[in-house]
């Protein structure tokens, strides 16, 4: 599977990166402010969250403007890719049905292109640090491998969202409704191990890797704090093996996909 997974992305590495720009180029095409949306639409964001968490609901973490853009960054690209993912082979149906492409490919061009917002909203937030004077340490470097481990988690996600999205209908929904849940357990609006109880708090900021991801995260670069290396390396085995199990799932099965959909 290494071996035909390595030639496959040799052979539609480009074609990933043309589509995933395209895909882009398209979203603000019939727009006024192109792409000045995608600043204009997180930062928007950021100030509502601000305002109703921070002044109605009196949120008292330090930094804390910057303490929802962080993860509510991290957030936006987990739960748009999920969503995306389910339907992504029906909604390629003309290219799928046509012509061979590895159907991980689809999931990759939308990676990329959530990947990229989420770039944009990265740049937003070295910019909020520097407004707001937040010291900075070398803990820092630690977003690298936190992002790292947060593409491979939704990328094998993924990848199961994505195959059994052509046979289950009602998924989608499903999906929706799991990740309501998983907003308000994730922490992007409060700090979960202050206001959850012991040992809930722990449970669910160690069990729930994007909880986990988005409190790393807030720690090495607001707080300067070294985030749980060892659990990092834990979530990163376990998103790498969902992601190689995922594909091969997808290798399986996607000769059926076609006669599905």
């Amino acid at each position: 599977m290494f071996q035909r997974f390595q030639a496959d992305m040799k052979k539609y590495w480009k074609y990933a990166i043309y589509s995933a720009k395209a895909q882009l180029k398209s979203e603000v095409s019939n727009s006024y402010l192109n792409w000045l949306w995608w600043v204009l639409e997180p930062f928007c964001y950021m100030l509502i969250y601000a305002f109703i968490f921070g002044e109605v609901f009196n949120g008292k973490e330090p930094y804390f403007p910057v303490f929802i853009f962080v993860g509510n960054t991290l957030w936006v690209f987990f739960q748009k890719t999920m969503v995306q993912s389910v339907r992504l082979v029906k909604q390629n149906k003309p290219i799928v049905s046509k012509v061979y492409l590895p159907k991980y490919i689809l999931l990759l061009t939308k990676t990329m292109v959530n990947g990229f917002k989420m770039g944009i909203c990265i740049l937003i937030v070295v910019g909020m640090l520097i407004f707001y004077k937040v010291p900075m340490t070398w803990n820092v470097l630690y977003a690298i491998p936190l992002l790292v481990i947060l593409f491979l988690i939704v990328f094998g996600l993924g990848c199961y969202l994505l195959h059994y999205g052509v046979f289950i209908e009602d998924l989608s929904n499903v999906v929706n409704i799991v990740l309501r849940l998983l907003l308000y357990m994730t922490g992007i609006f409060w700090d979960i191990m202050k206001r959850l109880p012991a040992p809930y708090n722990d449970y669910i900021c160690k069990g729930n890797p994007i909880a986990f991801l988005i409190s790393s995260m807030r720690n090495c670069v607001i707080y300067g704090q070294t985030p749980h290396r060892k659990l990092m390396l834990v979530w990163f085995c376990i998103g790498l093996l969902i992601s190689i199990l995922g594909i091969r799932k997808i290798y399986k099965n996607e000769n059926s996909y076609v006669k599905v959909i």
